[in-house]
C-alpha cells in the first residue's frame, strides 16, 4: 500500500504530504492548483521519462518520495533487497521507500530504500505494486502477454488445473524435442567422437595396464640397474652375520651365540644377566632370519638378469605412451578409461534413444494438441463472460454504446500457455471497427474502460494500488455517481487513488485530499513578477462538506450548496453496497 506521497518543488507545489491510507483516495482543487502532479509525481516513481520543465521555476530540482507498506513475502521487497535497498520490518511486512530527484538542468537520479539505484529498477518494482491510468502509455493491459495472464486469472480454477496439467507435459516435450533436434544435429560429430574413442580404449586395453604399474616398474628398474652394487651389499652383510671363516673374531651370529652362552652359565646366581641371555637369544634368532633373507636375496638377483630390465623398460615405454596421450598418471589413465566406457556406450545408444524421444515427441504433440483445445474453450467461455461483465460496466459510466471485445485466435502452433492469440480490442459503438486498448479514445475514455475492466478482475488479479487520471472527464450528472460508485466498489480490494475535478466522484472516498494555490503579487503589483505555490491537505468532515460545496456551485459559503454536498456524502455511503 502507498502509505504517504511527499512532493517538493513539482510544477506549482512548493512541498507537500499526502497521507493516504487503504480504500479510495481523491485529490481534488482549482484549475492550475497542481492536481495533476500527483500523477506527474507517481510515473516519475515508477520510472518515467524525467522532464526538465517539470522542476518549479527558480528551484534547483524536484524530488518525489513515497513510502510503501508491504507484506512479508511480496517480491518487490525480494527485488528491492537485491538491488542494495534498505527496508524497515514491522510485524507481518516490512516498509520501503522509493525516491525520485529531477535537476533543472534534466539530469535525474533514482533511490530505492535510501540508495542510489538505476530509474530501470525503479519502474520494475512499481509494476508489481502501482497501475497508473489516464493516458495511453500507462494502459496495465496493453501487452498481449498481460491480456492473455489477466483472463486466465478470470477463468479461475476451472483453467488453473488444465493449463498447469499442459504447461508440464509442454516442458517434457520442448526438453525431448531439443534432445532430439540435438542428436540429429549432431549425429556426424558424435560418430566422430565414438570412433576416437573406440580407438584410444583399443590401444589402452591391448597394453592392460594394472593400478600403479608405473611405479611398481619404475621401483624395480632403480633396482635392476645396480643389481651388482645390491648383490655385493647383500653378500657382503650375510657374511657378517653367518660365515665358517669370518677372521679371528668370528661372524656375528656366533658372536652372539658365544655371549648367550657365557651368561647362561652364570644366569642361576643373577636373574638380571639370565634377562639378558634370553634377550641375545632372541637376537641370534633375528640374525639367522635376517641372514637367510639376504641368501634369498642374492639368488633372486641371480635370477635377474639384463634381459629382466630390458622388458621392464619396454612396458614403462608403453605405459609412458599411454601416460602422454591420455592422463598424467596409470591410475588416472584407468579412470578416463572408465569414463570414456559410459560415454562410448551412450554414444553407441543413439539410434535406440533418436528412435525412443521420436516417438515420445509425436505422442506428447498430439496429447499437447487435444489439452490446447480444451484450454480455448474454458478461455473462450471465460472471455464471453470478462466482454459482458466490462461491456456492462462501460454502460453505467457514460459509454452506453461500448464494447469490450476478446478475441481468441489459433496461434499456429502450441506455445507454452496453450494455441490461443488473446487480444482486448475496444469497439466504441456498434458498427465500428474494434481497435486495440489506448487506440481510437480519449484520454478520459480509455481511464473508464481500464477502470471498468479493474472492477471486474479487482477479486482475481488485483495490484495493490491504482491512480486514476481524466477518469471522469467529459462526464457528469448520474454517469459521475457511477464513476464514483465503481471506484469505491474497487477500492474495497486495492488502493484506489483519483484525481477528480467531480463531486459525485469526490463523495466516494475514504480520504479526500485538497490543492490549493496561492499567487503571490510582485513589487510591480502584478502577478507576472509573483510566484504561484500550492498547498495540500487532507479535509476533515466539515471541510469535505466545504469543498464539494465548491466543486458543485463555485460557492463554498453557500448552505444549499453545503445541503447538496452533505446529500452527495450521505448517499455515497450507501450506494457502493448496490451492485
Amino acid at each position: 500500500m502507498l502509505e504517504e506521497l511527499r512532493i517538493r518543488d513539482l510544477g506549482v507545489i512548493t512541498d507537500a504530504t499526502l497521507p493516504l491510507g487503504p480504500g479510495l483516495s481523491v485529490v481534488t482543487g482549482e484549475t492550475g492548483a497542481g492536481k495533476t502532479m500527483v500523477v506527474t509525481a507517481v510515473g516519475l516513481l515508477l520510472g518515467a521519462r524525467s522532464d526538465a520543465g517539470a522542476v518549479r521555476s527558480g528551484a534547483k530540482s524536484a524530488t518525489a518520495e513515497a513510502v510503501l507498506k508491504l507484506d512479508a513475502g511480496h517480491p518487490a521487497i525480494a527485488r528491492a533487497l537485491d538491488a542494495g535497498a534498505d527496508t524497515e520490518e514491522f510485524d507481518g511486512g516490512a516498509e520501503l521507500i522509493l525516491a525520485r530527484r529531477l535537476g533543472a538542468d534534466g539530469r535525474s537520479r533514482a533511490f530505492l530504500g535510501g540508495r542510489a539505484a538505476p530509474v530501470g529498477v525503479l519502474a520494475e518494482i512499481g509494476e508489481s505494486l502501482v497501475v497508473v491510468h489516464g493516458q495511453s502509455d500507462q494502459i496495465r493491459l496493453k501487452s498481449a502477454t498481460a491480456q492473455r495472464e489477466a483472463l486466465d486469472k478470470f477463468a479461475g480454477d476451472h483453467l488453473a488445473g488444465p493449463l498447469a496439467a499442459y504447461q508440464e507435459l509442454y516442458s517434457r516435450w520442448k526438453a525431448n524435442q531439443a534432445e532430439l533436434d540435438s542428436l540429429r544435429s549432431a549425429a556426424r560429430d558424435r560418430l566422430r567422437e565414438a570412433e576416437s574413442l573406440e580407438a584410444a580404449l583399443a590401444e589402452i586395453d591391448e597394453v592392460d595396464p594394472q593400478p600403479g604399474e608405473d611405479e611398481l616398474l619404475k621401483a624395480e628398474a632403480v633396482k635392476l640397474a645396480n643389481v651388482e652394487e645390491l648383490r655385493i651389499a647383500a653378500s657382503t652383510a650375510h657374511q657378517a652375520l653367518i660365515a665358517e671363516d669370518f677372521g679371528e673374531t668370528g661372524d656375528a651370529t656366533t658372536l652372539v651365540d658365544s655371549a648367550k652362552r657365557t651368561l647362561e652359565h652364570v644366569a642361576e646366581h643373577d636373574a638380571e644377566l639370565g634377562s639378558a641371555a634370553a634377550r641375545l637369544a632372541e637376537v641370534g634368532f633375528l640374525l639367522n632370519d635376517i641372514a637367510t633373507e639376504l641368501a634369498s636375496y642374492q639368488a633372486g638377483l641371480d635370477t635377474e638378469g639384463p634381459e629382466r630390465l630390458a622388458e621392464i623398460e619396454d612396458r614403462r615405454a608403453a605405459l609412458a605412451k599411454l601416460v602422454r596421450k591420455y592422463a598424467p598418471t596409470i591410475d588416472e589413465v584407468l579412470a578416463w578409461a572408465e569414463t570414456a566406457r559410459v560415454r562410448y556406450d551412450e554414444l553407441q545408444d543413439d539410434s535406440s534413444r533418436i528412435e525412443a524421444l521420436d516417438a515420445d515427441v509425436v505422442r506428447a504433440e498430439a496429447e499437447l494438441t487435444k489439452q490446447s483445445a480444451a484450454i480455448s474453450k474454458i478461455r473462450t467461455k471465460a472471455a464471453k463472460d470478462l466482454s459482458s461483465r466490462v461491456s456492462a460496466e462501460l454502460k453505467a459510466l457514460a459509454m452506453a454504446d461500448a464494447t469490450l471485445v476478446i478475441n481468441l485466435e489459433p496461434a499456429g502452433q502450441l506455445g507454452p500457455h496453450g494455441a490461443d492469440d488473446i487480444s482486448f480490442l475496444l469497439q466504441p459503438h456498434s458498427g465500428a471497427p474494434a481497435r486495440p486498448l489506448g487506440k481510437g479514445a480519449s484520454g478520459g475514455e480509455l481511464s473508464r474502460v481500464m477502470l471498468a475492466i479493474e472492477v471486474v478482475l479487482a477479486a482475481v488479479d488485483p495490484v495493490p494500488t491504482f491512480v486514476f487520471d481524466e477518469v471522469d472527464a467529459g462526464v457528469g450528472g448520474r454517469a459521475a455517481v457511477e464513476i464514483g460508485r465503481r471506484l469505491a466498489m474497487l477500492a474495497q480490494h486495492v488502493q484506489v487513488l483519483v484525481v477528480t475535478h467531480l463531486p459525485q466522484v469526490a463523495a466516494f472516498a475514504d480520504q479526500h485530499i485538497t490543492v490549493t494555490k496561492t499567487s503571490t503579487r510582485g513589487a510591480d503589483g502584478g502577478t507576472a513578477t509573483g510566484f504561484t505555490s500550492s498547498d495540500v491537505r487532507l479535509l476533515d468532515g466539515p471541510e469535505r462538506v466545504r469543498e464539494l460545496a465548491r466543486m458543485l456551485a463555485g460557492q463554498e459559503d453557500s448552505e444549499s450548496a453545503r445541503a447538496h454536498a452533505q446529500e452527495l456524502l450521505d448517499d455515497a455511503k450507501l450506494l457502493p453496497q448496490r451492485a
